[in-house]
């Protein structure tokens, strides 16, 4: 290679590099105009109001909704809980679910609780399930019940509903 052709491919490299550098200038000059950063940025201002506090969990009524309840469909909720419950008597990972509405919190013979919940509640009313099942660990901290709840109400009360029918 000659010095002639070092030349030119060094010229291809720099005016590129120019080229590159202009655009970039001028792109900001465009998309960043002088200003930026005063308060008025905005072609418009939306007034937002302050309300006092954050957003309210809309209150429903469980013991409506466990009454409306669809027992057929919290059989299928307690699809979820099949892995670790039993209704059958017997205990798996978790204590079995045979006749737990109304019952004592750590009434199974054979199985060792965590301690956690006899703390905070001390029978399996609709309302508690309801409460520990839409978060276990915020209902109990330290459960040993490693699900992450039921989010949706409705399936809780189907899921109530439910272990209403199986009785111990």
């Amino acid at each position: 290679m000659d010095s002639m052709e070092i030349n030119k491919i060094m010229g291809a490299v720099v005016g590129s590099l120019l080229i590159y550098l202009g655009v970039q200038f001028f792109a900001d000059q465009i998309f960043h105009p002088a200003g930026h950063g005063d308060e008025h940025d905005y072609a418009y201002a939306l007034e937002i109001e302050e309300s006092g506090g954050g957003t309210e969990e809309e209150q429903v009524d469980f013991g409506a909704l466990l009454a409306e309840a669809d027992p057929a469909r919290g059989e299928r909720v307690f699809g979820k809980c099949k892995a670790c419950h039993k209704l059958d008597g017997t205990n798996a990972t978790g204590p079995h679910l045979d006749g737990v509405v109304g019952r004592a919190v750590d009434a199974v013979d054979g199985f060792a609780y965590s301690g956690a919940l006899e703390a905070v509640v001390d029978t399996w009313s609709p309302e508690n399930l309801q409460h520990f099942l839409a978060n276990p660990r915020k209902f109990a901290p330290g459960t040993a019940m490693g699900f992450a709840g039921l989010p949706k109400i409705e399936d809780r009360a189907a899921l109530v509903a439910y272990l209403q029918t199986q009785g111990g």
